[in-house]
């Protein structure tokens, strides 16, 4: 077993750029903004007429930055998810 010392300030820098890494990785993984594609993706479904309706329903929130492009908030897909699970006894 090979076995690695370091300085208390050289293990608090490693720790800390490990830290920073992680965050960057995650928001680079995690766009708050999504495609139609990667919204149906999450959501499970296959027709884009679903998610005209959810959008018409107001159930999920979207933005529309140009006439032809809508981009999907994930995390009102995801708590759409969540609001609609079904607790088994």
């Amino acid at each position: 077993m090979e076995v690695i010392c370091l300085e208390t300030e050289a293990f608090y820098s490693l720790v800390e750029e490990v830290v920073i890494r992680i965050r960057e990785k995650d928001q680079i993984s995690t766009d708050k903004w999504i495609s139609l594609e990667e919204a149906m993706d999450l959501l499970r479904v296959t027709s884009k007429s679903t998610m005209q309706k959810l959008r018409d329903e107001g159930l999920i929130r979207f933005s529309q930055p140009y006439k032809k492009i809508i981009l999907y908030d994930r995390d009102s897909i995801l708590t759409y998810i969540e609001t609609h699970v079904n607790q088994t006894h």
